[in-house]
């Protein structure tokens, strides 16, 4: 199991999520999030299995109890800011395959958002 710590700042994601999920079923006149789609970056700092525990107990009692639940992993991708190459990354502070720095961006792979929902 995941630490509490961790535990409780998925939970701050997955009650942000539940309030966004909240404001459009009420702008949509709806009842309910029915299906929910997820972005989320491999390198926004969430412990998926955090997230999945949070997520049953966040959700309870709201417009996303029982909708299903999809998340899109972004894999991350950085640009060296030396010499412009662009690659894979699977955690800050790489160096650039290409000429060895370490001054890299990050222009993919920190995304954590709400793609699309459907309610009834």
């Amino acid at each position: 199991m995941a630490q509490p710590l961790k535990i409780m700042h998925e939970l701050s994601i997955v009650l942000s999520i539940v309030d966004i999920a909240a404001e459009q079923v009420h702008k949509a006149g709806a009842r309910q999030v029915d299906r929910i789609d997820l972005e989320i970056g491999l390198l926004a700092g969430i412990e998926f299995d955090a997230l999945d525990f949070a997520w049953d107990v966040g959700v309870q009692r709201s417009v996303l109890e029982g909708a299903e639940r999809h998340i899109h992993k972004i894999p991350a991708r950085g640009r060296c800011m030396d010499c412009g190459h662009e690659f894979g990354i699977e955690q800050l502070y790489e160096p650039c395959p290409s000429c060895g720095q370490f001054l890299v961006e990050v222009v993919r792979g920190k995304e954590l958002r709400v793609k699309s929902l459907e309610v009834s």
